[in-house]
């Protein structure tokens, strides 16, 4: 069987019920109509009335009480609706019974039908959901209505008319009296929770009236007609009682029942029975003088009912109050050892309570505390913003289920020393206990220290105490959203911090990185925010524009570049700083991606520079790109040249020599040429490969001219980290032995600007090629700085005079006293002057003037390849010497 239905069964609409109550409900009234005209006996009539009726209610009061036993396992619930049944099973049958026994016992059946009725009812009343909750009250209403019901025989006893009165009346009066007063007491006191208990409640109340009138009429011998008004009663009794009881709902006992017996200790039922009594008795001591006895049993009878109904409401009080003690003392366990200070806040904002968690938590005494304002504990700072929340949840009750207002501030606890809470404001004047704010104030040092570490670790180098890329992405999408803001990015680049680690250890390394740091912290402004991107990379957000910025950016410079004095060592570092805008590119990636590409800019440019970023720059690092991703396997893929400039007589105009110059003929990039071809393949470290290749290529073509009697030479421009080779000189000799050259025919060059970095390496392999009998040239002399001292330690054959020194200044004859200078000073050091740059002929005139014997540029020649400076050299008839 389903249980569902079942359980919805108690609650199913009345109106559908009733429909299976109309026929015998409608057999009522044809009975007693049938009884008052004689057409059946009176008592058969009564009965007729009343058994239909009670079988079907009787019959489904049992039903609801077994099906509420059967699935719910509720005894309260199965003996209320059950006994009810059994009630009004009572009542049948004693309508039953009557027209069965003799004339002379009729007021003893009737009676014995009304005990069993009365004591049915109030059992099933009392047992009904919500009419009474614990056996005690259940006792306590009982003797509530056993005392109500003495004092109202008492009094009736005493009013009544003077003459025999029957035995078994005296006895229904009684039973009724007790019976009815207990019914009308718990049905009017269940209806607060339970409505259907007034209808049970009345239809109890109906059977005992109806069989009270029914015995009292028959003990009385009244015509035998006034017995059917009883049957009516009787008839419509259990209708009501079915109604009731069907209402009823299963379930666990109201709250709001349970609080409210606690307080039935003072209920006013305590005086009504002594007053009814006390005001009786004194009518009929006025009016008679003395009492029998059987109103001296009844009144006596109202005593224990009253003594024993005081004992019960002592008992409540005291158990009432021991609940009180013990909740107290758990509140009072749960206030005290809770983390959080609760304080009761008046409308004046003066603090009426506070927890005695006060002092263990926060230092604080009553004396401390009470009958101040609560914005008084905070810091002066924070006491405003207090203040305003606490007044607009004053002006305002906060709505039903709505977040309580949250105030985060200073307190300063009992040792003067500031505290960090948070405080909820709950608006409880609605409640008449308590009729203020309640604020709940909890201390977040401990969560607020958490959380700035847990930010510093995810936001901050551990190392330098700076901010991580994290902070900085943060950082510049922040300044970024400012309108019309217009701050810069500097990524700043260290140099030598790998060659730091290598040589002195990791330790070192850190104490310079942590010094960096500590020095980037004292140069940028409180505004400005520095963070480590990398190992040896680190950057700075300015709020300031591009001047300031780049006035920064040479202040760091300054700052980072000075030596670095650690234990047992003094440290030195370079930079390359780059710079970009905030305010250009498509996002914060874009923007480190700038001032990134700005930093290499300065790194290829040398060291200690600031570059700024621009479009062209973007260009020129794009092209660099492009450069080092082509330039591996150039060689390899055919892609390398050579052209080739000749150098003449500044005589006779003869080719002497040529001098071979790389070219990258590049698919890609088109041609590309050694200024810029150079400095990548340094980096990707390949200049020796291609240096090695230039030499080949070079020697293999003079070796081509040799044999139609040209006696010419062929200058290699070589580069000292190329020269500083272990292997340079024994591979020029094998270049020269297998393309059978005479070593004079080799002219190496190293530009004088570039010997400075090594000129000891230069110096050795200088000699190294002259031993071998190649010749040795100074390229771009005048170019660099220290060229005389330098002169006078390197062992050169050949001085290939710069530009600068034959190029025409715009001031006259100044120049060439400096050529002949040179001239002069390379004759006497014999050595063999190349002016080289000529593009003008007033640049040839001077180099001739001065006394240079040989010439190179524009002017005479331009570079050309191998198949046209062939033909360039067979015009010439007669090769010079």
């Amino acid at each position: 069987m389903s249980v569902e239905p079942l359980l919805r069964a108690p609650t199913r609409p009345v109106p559908i019920r009733l429909v299976t109550l109309l026929a015998p409900a409608a057999v009522a009234p044809l009975a007693i109509v049938a009884g008052l005209s004689g057409a059946v006996p009176v008592l058969v009539a009564l009965a007729a009335a009343v058994v239909p009726v009670a079988a079907v209610c009787t019959t489904r009061l049992i039903r609801l009480g077994l099906s509420f036993r059967a699935i719910e396992k509720r005894i309260g619930a199965c003996r209320g609706a059950g006994l009810l049944g059994l009630g009004v099973l009572a009542a049948g049958l004693t309508a039953v019974a009557l027209p069965l026994v003799p004339t002379g016992r009729l007021p003893s059946v009737a009676l014995t039908g009304l005990t069993a009725t009365a004591v049915l009812s109030v059992l099933g009343l009392l047992l009904l959901p919500g009419a009474a909750v614990t056996t005690t009250v259940r006792l306590r209403r009982g003797f509530d209505g056993l005392s109500m019901g003495a004092s109202f025989a008492f009094a009736g006893w005493l009013l009544h008319p003077a003459g025999a009165t029957p035995g078994t009346a005296l006895a229904a009066g009684l039973i009724a009296a007790g019976g009815l007063s207990i019914i009308v007491i718990t049905a009017l006191r269940a209806a607060r929770f339970r409505r259907a208990a007034l209808l049970s409640g009345a239809g109890a109340s109906a059977s005992v009236v109806g069989l009270t009138a029914l015995t009292w009429l028959l003990a009385y011998d009244a015509p035998p007609e006034t017995l059917l008004t009883a049957g009516a009663v009787l008839a419509g009794a259990p209708l009501l009682t079915w109604i009731g009881a069907s209402r009823t709902e299963v379930g666990g006992r109201p709250r709001v029942a349970v609080e409210a017996e606690a307080h039935l200790s003072a209920y006013p039922l305590l005086t009504v029975p002594a007053v009814i009594a006390t005001l009786a008795a004194a009518y009929h001591l006025i009016a008679v003088g003395s009492f029998d006895r059987t109103s001296i049993v009844l009144g006596l009878a109202v005593i224990p009912t009253l003594v024993v109904r005081e004992v019960l409401a002592a008992v409540d009080v005291r158990r009432y109050a021991r609940r009180l003690a013990e909740q107290e003392a758990h509140f009072r366990s749960l206030v005290s050892g809770a983390n959080d200070l609760t304080l009761v806040v008046g409308e004046d904002l003066l603090i009426r309570w506070q927890s005695p968690a006060a002092a263990r938590l926060f230092g604080l005494s009553d004396a401390d505390v009470l009958g101040r304002a609560f914005p008084e504990l905070m810091h002066p700072e924070d006491a405003a913003d207090v203040t305003a929340v606490l007044t607009g949840v004053l002006a305002r009750r906060t709505a039903e289920g709505g977040r309580p207002p949250l105030v985060t501030a200073r307190l300063v606890d009992g040792h003067g020393v500031l505290r960090e809470t948070e405080s909820t404001i709950s608006d409880q004047r609605g409640v008449p206990e308590v009729g203020a704010l309640v604020v709940h104030v909890r201390d977040v040092g401990e969560r607020r220290h958490l959380e700035r570490t847990l930010h510093e670790m995810a936001f901050t180098d551990q190392l330098t105490g700076l901010a991580n890329r994290r902070e900085l992405m943060r950082t510049i999408v922040t300044q970024r959203s400012v309108a019309g803001h217009t701050g810069a990015l500097l990524v700043i680049d260290l140099h030598g911090m790998a060659g730091i680690n290598d040589v002195r250890g990791r330790e070192v390394g850190d104490a310079v990185l942590i010094e960096v740091g500590r020095r980037l912290r004292a140069t940028i402004d409180r505004d400005d925010v520095a963070a480590r991107l990398a190992g040896d990379e680190f950057a700075i957000v300015t709020v300031e524009g591009p001047m300031l910025a780049y006035t920064l950016g040479t202040r760091l410079l300054a700052a980072l570049t000075e030596p670095y004095q650690l234990p047992g060592a003094v440290v030195h570092l370079h930079l390359s700083i780059g710079l970009a805008e905030l305010s250009g590119g498509d996002g914060v990636d874009d923007v480190l991606r700038r001032a990134d590409l700005a930093r290499r800019r300065a790194r290829q440019l040398g060291r200690n520079r600031i570059e700024w970023y621009d479009a062209y720059l973007e260009e020129q690092l794009v092209r660099r790109m492009d450069l080092e991703r082509e330039l591996p396997g150039a060689a390899a893929r055919g892609e390398l040249d050579l052209v080739y400039q000749p150098i003449l007589g500044m005589h006779d105009g003869q080719p002497v020599g040529v001098e071979a110059l790389l070219r990258w003929r590049s698919p890609v990039l088109g041609t590309v040429l050694p200024a810029e071809l150079l400095p990548v393949a340094e980096d990707l470290a390949i200049a020796v490969e291609i240096g090695r290749w230039v030499l080949d290529r070079a020697c293999r073509q003079l070796a081509v001219w040799s044999p139609a009697g040209r006696p010419l030479w062929m200058s290699v421009n070589v580069a000292p980290h190329e020269m500083a080779a272990p292997d340079f000189v024994p591979t020029v000799a094998a270049v020269l032995a297998a393309h059978q050259l005479a070593p004079e025919q080799l002219v190496v060059e190293v530009a004088e600007a570039r010997v400075a970095s090594d000129v000891p390496t230069v110096v050795t392999q200088f000699a190294g090629l002259r031993a071998l009998g190649v010749r040795t040239a100074l390229d771009d002399f005048g170019a660099g700085q220290a060229s005389l001292a330098q002169l006078r330690r390197l062992p050169v054959d050949i001085l290939k005079v710069d530009r600068a020194l034959v190029a025409d200044s715009g001031r006259g004859a100044q120049s060439k006293p400096l050529i002949d200078v040179v001239v002069s000073l390379g004759r006497r050091l014999g050595l063999e002057i190349v002016a080289e740059g000529l593009e003008t002929d007033g640049q040839v005139d001077r180099a001739r003037a001065a006394g240079c014997r040989y010439g190179q540029g524009f002017a005479l020649s331009r570079p050309a390849p191998a198949e046209r400076m062939e033909a360039f050299l067979e015009s010439f008839q007669s090769p010079s010497l």
